[in-house]
């Protein structure tokens, strides 16, 4: 928040301006026409001037106005600023505040707001939202005010840097979802009652069979040693590794539905990555793009959970292609025992993606890799298009081109025993939570 008490100069307003502006062929006209009344021309520039500064005058001083802005805020989340000014006199007019502020906050850097009374307290006040397009720490650098007097000819103005900054965090909205915080306070209350019924494939003992249990439970080696239904009860795997990669590089910056694809991975992997930790399991970060960036310890507590929010929120943009043999031979160096690793990345063609099926193929030698992707929409919507001149035509083509050779490497990763999941950005965390507990359940990571 910035207070200022300003020094503040009179200048003429847009009003002002086009008054002088058709008063200039007036003149003309006036000295063409009839010469000696030349100094009606001198006189009524004179008047309109000391209209021009008394109505600055009328308008009075701020004695003091306020640029709030929120220190925190999250990805793609609307965020205000508000803008508050206290006035000398009741007669200022149309007062107006104008913002400057780092182009990852939206809005191409610059937004302005009206200032509007309070009938209760005659302040004025005024906000804007912006939309944080990108992760990192965005200044908001300048701040304008500037209001009119009563007849709209005369205007106040001031301006001050404000070196205010606002660190821009991954989208956690879909973990504070009441869907989600639902879904994992009925699975936990349910965890205590049905340990020993879990979904995994570990035993941990029998017990009678009733009606309505599955049938394939049923030890039928133990039923007919003691003649009687028995079944056998297992526990969920817990425990376990996972790493979430994130491919930084060139495919993973471009923007999909106005936010980089790195972001919506990152909100969907911190999504998945909570109900892991929830879940009993172990979760770490890993970023890389010509070379790896982040990678954290394994965090095995949900209340350490910022910590995975942090490390998220370093994961740079680089308009480079990626280096998957360095990084993920540097990811298979840190890790001592089988993981689950899900790597979100992207690609173009299957030329630029031959290197990552390559070193992905060495990583599932050792680990268990679940290769996430982004569904490509804009490519879809070219090919659904109505085919009604030939540059929509061959665009089409191209389109349905590239969606076929897509298809075919996430066919060869599929073949070499890779999981993948494809989706569109709003369902992609769905799709990975549920494809988490599949693989969690079926045993298959430890």
């Amino acid at each position: 928040m910035k207070r200022f008490r300003p020094n503040l100069p009179l200048v003429p307003t847009e009003r002002a301006a086009w008054l002088i502006a058709i008063f200039a062929p007036v003149a003309l006209v006036i000295a063409a026409v009839a010469p000696q009344l030349w100094v009606v021309a001198p006189a009524a520039a004179i008047v309109l001037i000391g209209l021009i500064v008394i109505d600055g005058i009328l308008a009075g001083s701020c004695r003091e106005w306020i640029v709030q802005v929120p220190a925190d805020t999250e990805v793609g989340q609307a965020t205000p600023i508000e803008v508050f000014a206290r006035f000398s006199r009741m007669l200022a007019s149309r007062p107006e505040a104008a913002i400057e502020f780092d182009p990852r906050l939206g809005q191409s850097g610059r937004a302005t707001v009206q200032l509007l009374r309070n009938p209760e307290t005659g302040n004025r006040s005024g906000a804007f939202d912006v939309h944080p397009e990108r992760r990192g720490t965005a200044a908001v650098t300048h701040a304008w005010l500037r209001w009119n007097g009563p007849l709209g000819l005369g205007a106040r103005q001031t301006s001050r840097p404000l070196e205010e900054e606002i660190r821009i965090w991954p989208d956690l909205s879909p973990v504070r979802s009441q869907q989600l915080q639902t879904f994992l306070r009925d699975s936990q209350t349910g965890l205590i009652a049905r340990r020993i019924r879990g979904e995994g494939t570990q035993f941990e003992a029998l017990s009678e069979y009733e009606p309505g249990m599955d049938r394939r439970r049923i030890d039928w080696k133990a039923s007919a040693r003691h003649n009687h239904l028995y079944a056998r009860e297992n526990e969920s795997e817990r425990n376990n590794q996972i790493v979430f990669a994130f491919d930084c590089g060139q495919a993973m910056c471009e923007p999909v539905d106005g936010m980089p694809r790195i972001d919506r991975a990152v909100s969907a992997a911190l999504t998945c990555a909570y109900v892991a930790l929830k879940g009993g399991d172990k979760v770490a970060l890993f970023g890389f793009a010509q070379r790896p960036q982040v990678m954290t310890p394994f965090i095995a507590d949900s209340r350490a959970f910022h910590r995975l929010q942090s490390a998220a929120a370093g994961l740079d943009y680089e308009a480079t292609e990626p280096n998957f043999t360095l990084a993920l031979a540097a990811l298979t160096a840190k890790l001592k025992r089988r993981s689950l690793i899900v790597l979100f990345s992207d690609f173009t063609d299957p030329t630029a993606a031959e290197l990552m099926v390559e070193s992905i193929g060495r990583l599932v030698e050792k680990h268990l890799v679940l290769f996430v992707t982004i569904a490509d929409s804009e490519l879809e919507t070219f090919i659904s298009e109505e085919p009604g001149d030939i540059g929509t035509l061959a665009r089409s083509v191209t389109a349905d081109t590239l969606l076929h050779q897509r298809q075919i490497v996430l066919q060869r990763l599929r073949r070499m025993g890779v999981d993948v999941v494809e989706a569109p950005w709003d369902q992609i965390g769905y799709r990975l939570i549920d494809r988490y507990f599949i693989i969690k359940n079926s045993e298959a990571i430890g």
